[in-house]
């Protein structure tokens, strides 16, 4: 995908690159809210194209990953689909199958991290639509 900056891509200086390239307003209101939150985002990423989990329907690409400071947050990672409209009617049932094994596969690899030698913190996985909803999850 070619980027531009302005135009669907911006600069960073909590990414892990110099730029991120967005798809739609809504991600691109979400990383500006992820750069101006740095007491909180020690770091993100828009994740590439090519990670992906597979399910039984089909490959899922997630749209974020997210490091919080350790002492602010009680999940460290997070993985996040951000959608402008969080109303489950408006997702194909393709699409609903897809995020719920991703759910899964992110409570699994939690589970795995918390049973491992030395293993600290969560990857937590959610559908958000806006930085203060991501907060909430988080924050709790």
């Amino acid at each position: 995908m070619k980027a531009s900056l302005g135009n669907n891509a911006m600069e960073s200086s909590r990414s892990l690159y110099d730029y991120v390239v967005y798809d739609s307003t809504n991600e691109k209101n979400f990383a500006t809210e992820l750069e101006k939150h740095t007491d909180e985002v020690e770091v993100y990423v828009k994740l590439p194209r090519g990670f992906y989990i597979n399910t039984p329907v089909g490959h899922y690409n997630p749209d974020w990953a997210i490091a919080f400071y350790e002492d602010k947050v009680k999940h460290i990672y997070f993985v996040a689909e951000t959608k402008g409209n969080m109303s489950s009617m408006e997702l194909r049932d393709i699409e609903k199958a897809k995020k719920a094994c991703a759910k899964k596969h992110f409570e699994t690899l939690s589970r795995e991290i918390e049973d491992g030698a030395g293993g600290k913190g969560k990857v937590v996985y959610d559908i958000v639509d806006s930085y203060e909803k991501l907060w909430e999850i988080v924050g709790e």
